[in-house]
């Protein structure tokens, strides 16, 4: 039996139901919350949507972050040394549903910042905030009933990672209690690394697709553009977060001051990738 979506009527539903109407892929976008201070952070978030991001992910710093690679890393450190916390993340969303009500929002991170907030209040902090769905990835699924069980009770997505090790055998516990979207790492190892290649990434989401009706977001890798129109050629989403963050990094003097007009830059990056995605199916 295929997985589906138990929280078929939230933000994220919705949204892939639009793409799918409009006959596209969707472009997700990361950012790590705070990076490189709250202000600034604050304000690529809110410009994501009109530059092109169909979906965010917003990255909860943390002092660990061992799935990621050093541009995420470095994003994560610069955050919270700014100051960043789990509490002021819920801020930041909570400041961009003022100006936005239906772009959905996943936080992505940890589960130990989570955990000493107190799962149960964070899930009740971050739906009274707007957060739509969370990608947990320390948090395999057996240990479901930790916070995975709770979210979809709270009306949470947990939206479950599947790489190129993910075998048949493992595939439907991973499925099980998915929500919203299901993240393809394409590449086995860190984020901001190496690229999959074309024929891999079409081999990996024709085998999801049979194991779920959920939507199949790539991501890890994609640099650019013209491979962000590749992965939306076959998949239901492209996600991009290292060239972003990297993007971000490279308006930062020495001194770890912004220049003027990065914000911009990083949106007009983030706009590119955007009509990348949109010509993919023209």
């Amino acid at each position: 039996m295929k997985s589906v979506d138990v929280l078929a009527d939230g933000r994220i539903a919705r949204r892939f139901e639009a793409l799918k109407a409009e006959g596209r892929a969707g472009l997700v976008t990361f950012i790590t919350a705070g990076d490189p201070d709250p202000a600034v952070s604050q304000a690529v978030l809110n410009g994501l949507p009109a530059a092109g991001a169909d979906l965010i992910e917003l990255g909860m710093p943390f002092t660990d972050p061992m799935a990621d690679g050093p541009a995420i890393q470095a994003s994560s450190l610069r955050a919270l040394k700014a100051g960043m916390t789990v509490r002021r993340t819920l801020e930041m969303v909570r400041g961009f549903r003022e100006l936005d009500a239906d772009t959905p929002i996943i936080l992505m991170g940890y589960f130990n910042p989570i955990h000493a907030y107190g799962a149960e209040s964070f899930l009740t902090d971050a739906r009274e905030a707007g957060v739509d769905g969370l990608i947990v990835v320390d948090l395999p699924p057996e240990e479901d009933e930790e916070l995975c069980i709770p979210a979809l009770k709270a009306g949470v997505s947990f939206v479950r990672l599947t790489t190129p090790t993910t075998d048949e055998a493992r595939m439907p516990a991973v499925m099980r209690n998915t929500s919203g979207f299901v993240y393809y790492v394409s590449i086995a190892g860190i984020t901001g690394t190496a690229s999959a290649s074309n024929t891999a990434i079409d081999q990996a989401v024709a085998r999801l697709k049979r194991h779920t009706d959920l939507p199949v977001a790539v991501g890890f890798g994609i640099k650019t553009p013209d491979q962000a129109a590749e992965v939306a050629r076959v998949a239901d989403a492209a996600v991009v977060g290292s060239a972003i963050v990297t993007r971000l990094a490279g308006g930062l003097d020495a001194s770890g001051t912004l220049k003027p007009g990065t914000v911009e830059d990083v949106l007009g990056f983030v706009g590119e990738l955007a009509a990348g995605v949109r010509t993919a199916r023209g």
